[in-house]
């Protein structure tokens, strides 16, 4: 009889839907190994439950404590199978963790496609794909040239970071100047000219073998740093229907990025005057918010076991038909709205899955209530945003 697989899952309690990874994991007979810097007895009884062994650190940034935690692992367990956390924070530390370890997946060399923008673009290029004019720029002077070549408004955001934190829009040398004041000491920044377009997402999992499996998309009612600029509401949604180019778009940035047995986010540009798609960046994890429960319920499948038997037995047996549009409705505090919560669930019981607080760190984008619906067509969703979402 072959030995279990000895699976090390970094900061596995967070976020908490991904605590459902261990669940499904131990369930397929893994040995499930968690390292975090959170107290065990702060750990949820259902995550506590399904992992095997919990070494805390004091300090996930000390990688010699995490170092000696899979090493313990090891010297417990045997061989390890597997490390990963499902976490964009802490895609370097599972390659470091990975090379010192010689465990499948990602390791240091590949860090600096899949991290940085610049990166990113000449591998987006080198594909054939049609990206945003941009480079980085370490000066202030640097990047007076650059916008010189490119043109306001320009998008300036770090060459290697996550979502929209440290990103800006910079429509004059006013705004530029003043960037030159307020930016983070130390970050290598990337400049790119402005699109006019809706950000559209190709998302999925791959195989050992690098073969998609699984995919979606997401589209969404406007952009992240529109949301936050005007602090109002938002949603966004996995739609049933996925365009064909996008999915040859998404197939060939899968094997551009060597992404195997991973689930992966990329984004692209719809330019509004002209429908194409421009490659915009990739992320070779799960998408964030509960996009991943979204799937879930868009397909009436469990994606977490199909990802423990990929891991196990590079099986993936789920029928994928796509039933549902779900979609995630914001609601702000700082609105007034026409309609209670009880007035939604009385008028839409039928399609609403939950509806649920935000935690306070995500609730400037995501709101401080999320709705989480599906429905069969597109007519239907609009009908339910626009009543969630209508202003008194």
């Amino acid at each position: 009889m072959s030995r279990p697989m000895n699976f090390v899952m970094i900061s596995p309690h967070f976020p908490t839907n991904f605590e459902t990874f261990a669940v499904r994991l131990h369930e397929a007979g893994f040995h499930t190994l968690g390292i975090a810097d959170t107290p065990y007895h702060e750990l949820s009884d259902t995550l506590r439950s399904h992992l095997t062994e919990y070494y805390k650190v004091d300090n996930m940034e000390d990688y010699d404590q995490v170092y000696r935690a899979v090493a313990y692992f090891a010297h417990k367990y045997g061989r390890i199978d597997r490390i990963e956390s499902h976490n964009e924070y802490w895609l370097e530390l599972d390659a470091k963790l990975r090379t010192d370890f010689n465990v499948f997946g990602y390791k240091n060399e590949d860090m600096l496609s899949i991290k940085t923008k610049r990166q990113m673009k000449e591998i987006f290029r080198d594909h054939g794909l049609k990206v945003a004019a941009g480079d980085v720029f370490h000066t202030d002077d640097e990047a007076r040239a650059l916008v010189q070549k490119l043109g306001f408004p320009v998008i300036i955001k770090p060459n290697s970071g996550v979502g929209a934190s440290d990103t800006y829009k910079i429509k004059s040398t006013q705004e530029l100047e003043e960037f030159f004041d307020y930016k983070t000491n130390g970050v290598e920044y990337i400049m790119e000219e402005f699109i006019d377009g809706d950000i559209v997402t190709f998302d999925g999992l791959t195989d050992h073998e690098g073969n998609i499996v699984f995919y979606s998309s997401l589209e969404y009612s406007e952009a992240v740093l529109d949301t936050v600029e005007k602090d109002g509401d938002m949603f966004y949604y996995v739609p049933r229907e996925i365009s064909k180019e996008l999915v040859r778009l998404g197939e060939i940035c899968v094997e551009a990025f060597t992404v195997k047995e991973r689930f992966f986010h990329f984004e692209f540009f719809r330019v509004k005057a002209t429908k194409e798609l421009m490659a915009l960046e990739v992320n070779c994890r799960p998408p964030g918010g509960l996009t991943i429960d979204m799937w879930n319920y868009a397909n009436d499948f469990d994606v977490f076991r199909e990802y423990a038997n990929i891991v196990k037995d590079n099986l993936f047996e789920a029928e994928i038909l796509r039933p549902y549009n779900v979609v995630y409705i914001s609601r702000k505090a700082n609105q007034h709205y026409v309609h209670s919560l009880d007035d939604i669930w009385a008028k839409f019981g039928d399609k609403i899955i939950s509806i649920q607080s935000v935690p306070g760190v995500f609730a400037k984008i995501m709101g401080e209530n999320g709705i989480l619906a599906r429905t069969t067509t597109l007519d239907e969703m609009r009908e339910l945003v626009q009543y969630a979402q209508a202003k008194s």
